[in-house]
């Protein structure tokens, strides 16, 4: 259990209701036998934490074609300093997070080191975050996506499975935000598209895709991994309580200089 800022631990538990059919005692159908495995790689609950080699963005390796003014944006906002690695976190003194005390957001929060939960319950997924103790609701009732959203720091999202892989669409999102923690912008034009896979029993993988016309000449895609911690148990981090309490530096910013990239 790594180091934490807060104490206060919460809980959130999902009730799952039975059929009297399944309860009863009855013969089982040969084809339900067939579908078992694949009900149980769906199970993408538990506790994960980022392990990504890509450090704090979702693809080093092929950065997104910008429009005109994002790039000018992403130029200002990355890190130069030749003695930090090609991609490390953006500038603290323009990052609207550690600087401003905004929100983290999505997708951002799927780049940071903070753990977070995921819970599967009737008609969506949730996943808990420690970071800003935020939260985002994945709807799976069926329903369509807003066609003109209010944006918010956790935008609208619905899933769907695809065999044993969540297909989330979010839109909606705030355009003050960071994409991610090395400070890649975008608009409110954004649309985020995240395939969930959990790959065995202590890794999940998320296939990214990232569609902005507004601020991407074309589509960025990326990758993300997380290890499982069963024994972990989310705390609440607020990153700028003590800047906003006592003045001074923030948890924020102490948390990136410990983390060190």
């Amino acid at each position: 259990m790594p180091n934490r800022w807060m104490n206060a631990i919460f809980a959130i538990l999902a009730v799952l209701a039975f059929s009297p059919v399944i309860l009863a005692q009855t013969a089982v159908h040969p084809k339900a036998k067939k579908t078992e495995p694949a009900l149980a790689a769906r199970d993408l609950s538990g506790v994960w934490a980022n392990i990504t080699e890509s450090g704090p963005t979702f693809n080093p390796k092929d950065a997104p074609s910008f429009q005109p003014w994002a790039e000018a944006k992403w130029k200002a906002n990355k890190n130069d300093d030749p003695g930090q690695p090609a991609i490390t976190n953006g500038r603290v003194d323009l990052d609207p997070t550690v600087a401003s005390c905004f929100p983290t957001g999505m997708p951002r929060l799927m780049t940071e080191v903070f753990p977070f939960e995921i819970l599967q319950v009737r008609d969506r997924v949730l996943i808990l975050f420690e970071k800003d103790y935020s939260v985002s609701h994945i709807w799976t009732d069926g329903r369509k996506l807003p066609e003109d959203p209010d944006p918010s720091y956790m935008g609208q999202s619905v899933g769907k499975w695809d065999g044993d892989t969540l297909v989330v669409d979010t839109v909606g999102l705030k355009d003050i935000t960071w994409l991610d923690r090395a400070g890649h912008p975008h608009s409110d034009a954004l649309h985020v598209v995240g395939r969930i896979r959990r790959v065995n029993h202590d890794r999940l993988q998320i296939d990214w895709t990232f569609d902005d016309p507004k601020a991407f000449t074309k589509p960025w895609t990326g990758r993300t991994i997380y290890r499982l911690h069963p024994d972990w148990i989310l705390e609440e981090f607020i990153a700028c309580e003590d800047r906003l309490l006592h003045g001074g530096e923030s948890l924020e910013q102490k948390a990136v200089k410990g983390h060190g990239q």
